[in-house]
C-alpha cells in the first residue's frame, strides 16, 4: 500500500516513514548554486512548506534523507549550516501583538537551539544579534528560511489601517537581512502573494523572484509525467472503485485537478493536495475548497465591482497580475497568486498573457461560494435546482433545464433575492445565470468575443453547443437575430456537435426567467 502524505509538510517525516515523495530535489540544488536570496509565491496547499522543509534538511547536512533522490548525485560536499527556520502561518489573528508573540517565540526557540543568550528585546536588534552570534560561534554562515511570510497581511488585506501596522511590524523583522549579507549563506522566502518588495523587505533589492521563471514552473505541484510515473497503484485503485479504465481515470484527474501554469512556458501541474486526497479517498471531489473558504476573495470582488463573467479569459501583462497585492487595481493579482486563475496562453510578440480558471475543481468550487451573492442565500435550495438543471441538460433538454431554473427563481422570496439590492441590468442577470450554469460540470463561457461582438453565454456538453443571448423585458426574436447577425454560431459549425441557439427573456418585474425560445 502506498502512503500518501496528505497534510505532512516535514521532509524528514515523509522520508523516514516511507511516504510517497515526488522528487523535487534537483530544484533545491539548482536554486542554491549559486543563489542566495530567493523568493517564491505559490497558492495554498501547493507544497511550499514541504519545499522549505526540504531546504532545511539539505542545509542541515541530512544526506541520509536524500538517498536515491536526484540531489544525491549532484551534491558532493554536504556541508552543514546553521538553519533559522521561521513560519508565520499561525499569525492570522490580525493583530500586531499576535504577530510579535509568534516571532518572539520562534526567536527564543532559535536562541535556545544554538545556545545564544537573549540580549535584546527589540525584534530587529534581536534577529541581527542572533545571526551574528551564531556565525561567531560556529564559524559558518547562516541559512534563513521564512515560510508563509505574508500570512499576517492576508488576514487584514481589506483593512488598510491594520495592513499598514502589520507591514511596519514585519519590516522590523525582515529589515536586518540586507545588512547581514556577510553572515548569510542562503535566504528563502515563500508565501501566497507578492507584496511590494520595497515596503516589506526594505533595501533587500537583490531578492530573486523565481515565481514565474519557466525553469521552476514545476517546483511545486505534480506534473502529468510525475503522476503517471508515481501513482500507478492509485490510478488502478481509483479505476476499480469507480468502474473506470485507467485512461478514464487519468482524463478525470486532468479535468478536475490539472491545468496550473506558473510561467509563460513549461509543464503544467496538478494541485498536489487534491491529487493526493483523491488517491487516498479513492474518489473525485473538490478537496482544495474543503480546506478553506476564501471570503477575502468575495470582499475583493465587491471592492473592485468585478464582473464575474469576465474573469475567465482575462488578458493582461505580467505587471497586471504578478503585482504587489496591496497596490492592486483589480482582482487579478489576488486571484492569480491565490490559485483561482492561472496562465492559459502567452503572446510572445506583445508579451501579453491570457488567464483563466485552472480546472473544474476551482471553477465549480468558486461558483458555489458565489451562490449567496449572485443567486440565493439558501445554498441547499440552489443546489437542488442545479441538480434538476443538470439532469435535464444530460438529456439535451435545454427546455427542461430552463424550466427548473425558472421555477427555482420564482420561489425565492423577495427579501432573499440577490437582485433586490442589485441594479436590474442584463449584466447582473448574466452573472447569475453564469454562476448557476457553471455548477453543472459542463464547459460554460461568458462574454465570448468574435469580430462582430460578444455573445452572452456559451455552454458546451458532450453532444451540444448552446449559444445563448439574454434580453431584459422582451426581445426574444431580437436576440435570435443578434445571434445570426453577429455570426455567433459560425466558429462552432464544424465542431461535429449540434449547435443550438437559445434566446432568454428575463423579467425585471417578476425577477425570473419569463420566457425563452430555442432554435436547433
Amino acid at each position: 500500500m502506498v502512503n500518501y502524505p496528505i497534510g505532512i509538510q516535514t521532509f524528514s517525516e515523509i522520508r523516514n516513514n516511507d511516504f510517497l515523495y515526488i522528487d523535487k530535489t534537483k530544484y533545491i540544488y539548482e536554486i542554491t548554486h549559486p543563489g542566495k536570496y530567493v523568493f517564491l509565491s505559490r497558492p495554498r496547499r501547493f507544497g511550499k512548506s514541504l519545499l522549505t522543509s526540504t531546504f532545511d534538511a539539505y542545509f542541515s547536512g541530512r544526506k541520509d534523507l536524500f538517498k536515491g533522490l536526484a540531489i544525491e548525485e549532484l551534491e558532493k560536499e554536504w556541508k552543514q549550516y546553521p538553519v533559522l527556520h521561521f513560519s508565520l502561518a499561525s499569525a492570522k489573528r490580525g493583530t500586531v501583538q499576535d504577530l510579535e508573540d509568534i516571532i518572539t517565540m520562534q526567536l527564543e526557540d532559535a536562541e535556545s537551539k544554538y545556545g545564544i543568550p537573549q540580549s535584546e528585546t527589540n525584534i530587529t536588534k534581536r534577529f541581527t544579534r542572533l545571526v551574528k552570534d551564531i556565525y561567531e560561534k560556529t564559524g559558518t554562515q547562516v541559512v534563513v528560511l521564512i515560510d508563509e511570510y505574508d500570512a499576517p497581511m492576508l488576514t487584514v488585506l481589506h483593512d488598510s489601517e491594520r495592513l499598514d501596522q502589520m507591514r511596519t511590524e514585519l519590516q522590523a523583522f525582515y529589515s536586518p537581512l540586507k545588512d547581514l549579507d556577510p553572515y548569510l549563506r542562503f535566504v528563502f522566502i515563500t508565501g501566497i502573494t507578492k507584496f511590494s518588495q520595497l515596503s516589506i523587505f526594505s533595501q533587500l533589492n537583490n531578492l530573486n523572484n523565481i515565481s514565474m521563471l519557466p525553469q521552476y514552473a514545476a517546483i511545486c505541484g505534480i506534473t502529468h509525467e510525475e503522476l503517471v510515473d508515481n501513482f500507478q497503484e492509485g490510478i488502478q485503485t481509483l479505476g476499480e472503485e469507480n468502474d473506470m479504465t485507467p485512461e478514464q481515470v487519468l482524463a478525470q484527474l486532468e479535468r478536475i485537478y490539472d491545468g496550473y501554469h506558473f510561467a509563460r512556458k513549461g509543464p503544467g501541474v496538478y494541485n498536489p493536495f487534491s491529487l493526493l486526497s483523491s488517491m487516498t479517498n479513492k474518489d473525485f471531489d473538490n478537496y482544495w475548497f474543503s480546506t478553506g473558504t476564501p471570503t477575502f476573495l468575495v470582499n475583493m470582488l465587491k471592492h473592485f465591482h468585478t464582473d464575474i463573467t469576465e474573469i475567465d479569459g482575462s488578458e493582461a501583462w505580467a505587471s497586471d497580475f504578478d503585482a504587489p497585492t496591496e497596490n492592486m487595481q483589480s482582482v487579478l493579482p489576488l486571484f492569480y497568486q491565490s490559485g483561482y486563475l492561472t496562465i492559459k496562453g502567452y503572446d510572445p510578440i506583445i508579451k501579453r498573457y491570457t488567464l483563466g480558471y485552472p480546472n473544474e475543481e476551482v471553477k465549480v468550487g468558486l461558483m458555489r461560494i458565489l451562490i449567496p451573492y449572485y443567486v440565493h442565500t439558501n445554498t441547499v435550495e440552489a443546489g437542488n435546482a442545479v441538480a434538476q438543471m443538470y439532469l435535464a441538460l444530460r438529456k439535451d433538454d435545454m427546455d427542461g433545464c430552463l424550466k427548473a431554473m425558472q421555477e427555482f427563481l420564482t420561489t425565492i422570496p423577495y427579501q432573499e433575492n440577490t437582485l433586490k439590492d442589485a441594479p436590474t441590468t442584463e449584466g447582473h442577470f448574466t452573472a447569475m445565470l453564469y454562476v448557476m450554469f457553471s455548477l453543472l460540470n459542463v464547459y460554460v463561457f461568458s462574454q465570448v468575443r468574435n469580430a462582430k461582438g460578444r455573445l452572452d453565454i456559451l455552454i458546451e456538453t458532450d453532444t451540444t453547443i448552446y449559444v445563448m443571448e439574454l434580453k431584459l423585458d422582451g426581445g426574444l426574436d431580437k436576440a435570435l437575430r443578434q445571434i445570426d447577425e453577429k455570426d455567433y454560431t459560425i466558429p462552432y459549425q464544424s465542431d461535429g456537435r449540434k449547435v443550438v441557439k437559445v434566446a432568454i427573456n428575463f423579467s425585471t418585474e417578476e425577477r425570473t426567467i419569463k420566457e425563452w425560445k430555442i432554435e436547433k
